[in-house]
């Protein structure tokens, strides 16, 4: 059955929320197939699949041309894509036809935008004009050049109450769910309990309504750092390289094709 933004957020009540990122169609294929309920094609793209250290070298054009990749996997599970760096403070009419792109030609079904509080009500004008949207606050990515790099948050009494402030404002700005990353736990366990819209978390303890994680990072197929919260559930690194190496093997000593 197809999960939609009403149905992902009833999930809630239910059991936790299971969430990856995919950026190409034979990926999305297999995360369906396991039975995922959202996956997002994130700007990590990036940094997973284009070579930049940071996500902020992500267009829309690059956005746009993997949400339509990931999307011609026609998976079950809800389609969310990453709004790329800055778009979300622009012009408001810049930022409708960012959207519009997203879900016309890379066929999302809604979209993720970085910040809190003070995005909430251009957030609220999105979903007015149609446009559903998974907040995100705690590590905001895209901000790295101005944090300096990236580290947790929820550790102080006021680093506390601000991310309390940005999850309550984007849930009545009208997300269907928000995500937290790298948030201290027990904070993200006392926002997942306030809120009545589901609480994503990526790095951000157990206490969450679901989880989300880079499938590159849960896949082994990581080269460079792997977060510490991280579980690899394969190491499709390793057997990718043998598997290449095996190959230019048999065919310098003639074994292929045989």
């Amino acid at each position: 059955m197809k999960i939609t933004t009403k149905s992902l957020a009833a999930v809630k009540s239910e059991r936790p929320i299971v969430a990856v990122t995919a950026y190409d169609a034979p990926t999305a294929h297999y995360a369906d197939a396991a039975g995922v309920d959202l996956i997002l094609v994130g700007d990590s793209v990036g940094t997973t699949q284009l070579g930049f250290e940071t996500t902020v070298p992500v267009t829309l054009d690059m956005m746009v041309h993997h949400t339509a990749a990931v999307a011609r996997a026609q998976p079950n599970a809800l389609l969310v894509t990453d709004v790329p760096f800055a778009l979300a403070h622009d012009d408001f009419s810049h930022l409708l036809n960012a959207c519009r792109r997203l879900l016309q030609e890379g066929g999302a079904q809604a979209v993720k935008i970085e910040g809190g509080a003070a995005l909430a009500p251009t957030v609220a004008r999105l979903i007015a004009a149609g446009i559903p949207v998974l907040g995100h606050f705690g590590l905001l990515p895209q901000n790295v050049h101005q944090l300096g790099g990236y580290r947790k948050f929820g550790r102080s009494e006021d680093e506390k109450s601000s991310l309390v402030e940005d999850a309550l404002a984007l849930e009545k700005a009208g997300c269907f769910a928000v995500l937290c990353e790298m948030i201290d736990g027990t904070v993200a366990g006392t926002i997942a309990n306030e809120l009545q819209v589901p609480l994503i978390g990526i790095g951000s303890g157990p206490h969450c309504d679901g989880q989300i994680l880079v499938c590159n990072d849960l896949l082994g197929l990581n080269a460079g750092h792997v977060p510490s919260f991280v579980k690899e559930y394969a190491k499709l690194g390793a057997a990718t390289e043998k598997a290449f190496a095996d190959y230019a093997a048999d065919v310098r000593n003639r074994k292929f094709p045989a």
